[in-house]
């Protein structure tokens, strides 16, 4: 009985994704090409190593630089809404450049200029999350540090195949080959299969430049802090956008007709709390009320602007120090 070696598992399985995706048409362009091209890379693994095709060896290494730069271009696509000043093309064509001139000039320089790309976009997209669940405006709010989480866990992938390829150079260059033959292998396909996988979350919706270090906040700047918040609590006890699922830090500001950063920094100042936990505690307390007034905790999550039941129970522990079903006890029996 005919047995597919992983790298080809891998590739089906990202193909079927691809496809997936395509169906539902819920993954950015950018996303859809990452998985695709981390599914055709898995494939070529394959065929190198366990189907005598030495010959795609050379492909194998062009892939391999341009993963990384368009793993940092969904990145920024899926989270700034936009790849505007990105210089795609250079992102797309350094990688390959340099691996040309590497196999020209001495096929080893391959084991430096791969991990280097790999690693170094990781870091960019590390260094870009440091301002957190904040630094993603596009993205729900309901979903909150599981974007963050996310982002951070494919920039880790980035930077953990670099380390493995180091590591695999090292040995082999130690002359212990041997104990590796199944190691790239297998290694790659789960690097490929991560970074792949990732796509699939709808989470991954949100990002904007870090901020820069600013300057004490002047008496103008706390005037305008302070009639920010004052516009917040007036359209949201009006309007409550918090019921929306969908919404964003992007969407509100645009509601509001204030920048997103001001906002964002507003709330940050006068409710001690990011954008994400704000509008989750006014969900929270909505669906507390339809709890009281009869409601399942099911139908009042859903109704209060929560998508996942993972999400709400944790967001209710956090605002009422308990979870759903021994608040609704405890006040019910009241």
């Amino acid at each position: 009985m005919p047995v597919l070696p992983v790298p080809m598992i891998v590739s089906l399985l990202l193909l079927g994704f691809v496809l997936h995706r395509m169906l539902t048409r819920k993954t950015h362009i950018t996303l859809l090409v990452l998985i695709t091209v981390c599914a055709v890379q898995s494939a070529i693994i394959a065929l190198v190593q366990y189907y005598g095709v030495p010959s795609l060896r050379i492909v194998q290494a062009l892939l391999a630089t341009i993963i990384p730069a368009i793993a940092w271009l969904a990145f920024r696509q899926a989270s700034a809404g936009h790849l505007r000043n990105q210089n795609i093309y250079i992102h797309l064509v350094i990688g390959p450049v340099l691996a040309v001139i590497g196999m020209i000039v001495n096929p080893d320089w391959l084991d430096v200029v791969i991990p280097s790309l790999f690693a170094g976009y990781g870091l960019a997209i590390l260094i870009v999350l440091r301002q957190g669940e904040d630094s993603l405006p596009h993205s729900r709010l309901e979903n909150g540090y599981l974007i963050v989480l996310v982002w951070r866990v494919l920039a880790l992938a980035l930077i953990g195949s670099a380390a493995t390829d180091i590591f695999i150079a090292v040995r082999i260059s130690l002359g212990h080959s041997d104990m590796l033959l199944w190691l790239p292998s297998l290694l790659s396909s789960i690097t490929l299969l991560i970074l792949g996988a990732i796509g699939l979350s709808h989470a991954i919706e949100s990002q904007d430049a870090p901020q820069a270090e600013r300057s004490p906040d002047t008496e103008q700047d706390r005037k305008r802090d302070s009639a920010i918040v004052e516009k917040l609590e007036t359209y949201i006890e009006t309007n409550k956008p918090y019921l929306d699922p969908d919404l964003s830090l992007s969407r509100l500001s645009r509601k509001l007709l204030v920048p997103e950063k001001q906002l964002s920094s507003a709330i940050n100042k006068y409710k001690g709390e990011n954008v994400s936990r704000y509008i989750n505690a006014h969900r929270v307390q909505h669906a507390c009320l339809m709890i009281q007034d009869g409601a399942s905790v099911t139908d009042a999550m859903f109704a209060s602007g929560f998508n996942t039941k993972s999400n709400f129970n944790r967001e209710f522990l956090r605002v009422m120090g308990t979870n759903p079903r021994l608040w609704m006890k405890s006040h019910l029996q009241d």
